[in-house]
């Protein structure tokens, strides 16, 4: 999920624009620094937004989901994306890594136990730092379900096209046609090229295809956004994509029960490609107690009004559960 600007500010059922209380860069290791903020109430229930991708990066809209005077709102950016360094660096960068600095960060910030809200990856890094951590969580809103298992990654990088065609060939045809039968390592080769040349073309490509097909309508300005986001996107997603997401075969529904006594919402549009809603529906069977939402008139993306709608509505119900 890319970064917005500021042409989407006019959103009215989003909170007002607000700005960051506090700020900064926190190192994780020899390699990658964290871009981190956190805004609203300073002495409220803190929630933790994570982004999608994996490379999504954080925006400043993202803030508005939530009521400022009633959540001590953090956001920060996943190793290798936004304002994160090195941007698209994938070397010590895998879920596991994700977990812990995610738990780094909230040490960091003195917070004992949060919210967590995260959207299409951000749901399934949510699901994994709930379930290594559970005793740190609140609840969960989750969003545009991933499990990052092998059949959604082949959904993603070959079924889409019986949906949409046009952007799938869009997507293939800038490789020679002796490499289109693995798009992915084809891609990653690329991706990974020094030349800009040769790896921002790519870039583009891979994160328009993404941004084709993440709405119910077609929407130029949000595959535009995408394409702004290209390197970290395209060569996390390729990174993480290539290793199965460092996850277990059905890692995350096997450890569900670590994390089945907490409050959650799960919502999913019907008309998700990118995460079809079979995810969805299993990750709501598997979690009875979850209030399961399924938005009828949308797609993928967060930005689409229903699903932005929804998941307002979930998070306002969260502030009668912890307030």
């Amino acid at each position: 999920m890319p970064r917005m600007d500021n042409r989407t500010a006019a959103r009215a059922d989003l909170y007002p624009a607000i700005e960051p209380f506090d700020s900064g860069m926190l190192p994780l290791d020899d390699v990658h620094t964290m871009y981190w903020e956190v805004s609203g109430n300073p002495h409220g229930v803190p929630v933790v937004f994570l982004h999608g991708g994996p490379g999504g990066g954080c925006s400043p809209e993202h803030r508005r989901f939530f009521d400022p005077a009633f959540f001590r709102i953090v956001l920060f950016d996943q190793r290798g994306a936004g304002n994160s360094t090195p941007l698209g660096e994938v070397a010590n960068n895998t879920t596991a890594h994700l977990v812990r600095d995610i738990e780094h960060l909230r040490e960091y910030l003195g917070v004992g136990r949060w919210l967590v809200f995260g959207g299409s990856w951000g749901s399934t890094l949510g699901l994994a730092y709930g379930e290594a951590n559970p005793d740190r969580c609140l609840g969960f809103v989750l969003r545009g379900i991933f499990l990052g298992r092998q059949s959604e990654i082949d959904w993603f990088l070959n079924s889409l096209r019986q949906v949409f065609p046009e952007a799938w060939r869009r997507f293939v045809e800038l490789l020679p046609r002796e490499e289109r039968d693995d798009v992915l390592r084809a891609y990653l080769r690329r991706l990974f090229d020094p030349d800009p040349r040769i790896h921002l073309p790519y870039a583009r490509a891979w994160s328009e295809f993404e941004g084709s097909c993440s709405t119910l309508l077609p929407n130029p300005e949000l595959v535009r956004h995408f394409a702004d986001e290209a390197i970290g996107l395209a060569r996390l997603e390729a990174h993480y994509f290539a290793h199965r997401c460092f996850l277990a075969p059905n890692q995350l529904l096997g450890d569900l029960y670590r994390i089945r006594h907490l409050p959650a919402s799960i919502v999913q549009a019907r008309y998700d490609m990118v995460c079809p809603i079979m995810s969805a529906d299993e990750l709501a069977r598997a979690w009875p107690s979850a209030r399961y939402v399924v938005v009828p008139d949308a797609g993928h993306s967060v930005w689409e009004p229903a699903v932005r709608s929804m998941v307002m509505r979930e998070v306002e119900r969260f502030k009668q559960l912890l307030g």
